[in-house]
């Protein structure tokens, strides 16, 4: 009995890893658009797919950023600026995909660009602090997804965003968690909505990474200026021994953050080329065997490992 079982696991755990490794054909007449790739995980990816001959379409902040991501690619790859919570600079990047695509259609857009500039305990923060953050990691994201998408539709592609652990266990204060938990809902309802046309939304959930974009020291910086323009009722309630532990917290996570971002990129690059990509993909072994784990876990227990002693 107990022999049987093994071969049927180990069957399935075969097939698994077949279905998993089986990758589209003509990958070279397929074009991604990804937004975010001045650095980090999107400049990455842009690099990646380029080496494969995709033909990816570059969407960057900066000038500065375009510039340097083209000396270091092919003239394949075709950059544009685009500040995702602009509206006006989202219909333009649509319709200059539109331009170059035609009729073929976009077959692959990953939403990374991202940002966590107001990361601290919700009542340091303003509407404002937690809006600049929803603006760029939700809004921003829905705002490009829904522009993109006839062209996604024609070509029955995939639409891969950049959510995180955070998007399933609320690991601080601030939009940033709030932003991914929106990614995770508005992700899985497009999956279901547009499913009918053949195309496939996949969700990247990253556990901590360093990435060009997370200077600890700049980090740091911000969250001493939220302590520092928090109301003084606020800072006598909370007292310097909190914000000290916080600080020393918050700087640990930051310098520990795995270093090896190709785990995340490696995710969403199969999410675009493989035959059958995943709903969900889990980044690094902080988010499998710990974050994830623990978002099914018991409040009690949850809150036991995240609550500030």
């Amino acid at each position: 009995m107990w022999l049987l079982l093994l071969v049927l696991l180990s069957l399935i755990i075969l097939y698994r890893r077949y279905r998993y490794s089986l990758i589209l054909e003509n990958l070279t007449d397929k074009y991604v658009f990804i937004t975010g790739c001045d650095s980090g995980f999107g400049n990455l990816l842009a690099k990646l797919l380029d080496k494969r001959g995709m033909k990816v379409l570059a969407a960057c902040l900066t000038d500065k950023g375009a510039e340097e991501l083209k000396k270091e690619t092919s003239t394949r790859l075709q950059t544009i600026r685009l500040d995702v919570a602009d509206s006006q600079s989202v219909r333009a990047a649509a319709e200059w995909v539109s331009d170059i695509v035609r009729d073929k259609g976009l077959w692959g857009l990953v939403n990374n660009a991202g940002t966590a500039v107001a990361v601290a305990p919700n009542e340091w923060l303003t509407k404002d602090d937690f809006a600049k953050i929803l603006d760029v990691n939700i809004l921003g994201l829905i705002d490009v997804t829904l522009k993109m998408l006839p062209m996604i539709r024609r070509a029955r592609g995939r639409v891969v965003n950049i959510a995180s652990v955070a998007g399933r266990i609320s690991l601080c204060g601030g939009g940033y968690c709030i932003s991914k938990y929106g990614v995770e809902a508005f992700s899985d309802n497009l999956r279901r909505e547009i499913c009918r046309f053949g195309v496939k939304v996949c969700i990247i959930e990253p556990g901590y990474f360093k990435t060009l974009i997370c200077r600890p020291e700049t980090h740091m910086g911000r969250l001493q200026y939220f302590w520092e323009k928090a109301s003084d009722e606020v800072r006598s309630a909370y007292g310097q021994q909190f914000y000290e532990n916080y600080c020393k917290i918050f700087e640990k996570i930051l310098l520990d953050a795995n270093p090896k971002i190709h785990l995340v990129t490696d995710c969403m690059e199969h999410a675009l080329t493989a035959v059958h990509p995943q709903t969900r993909y889990s980044a690094g072994l902080d988010a499998k065997l710990f974050f994830l784990p623990l978002s099914y876990c018991p409040s009690a227990v949850a809150d036991y490992f995240l609550i500030q002693k």
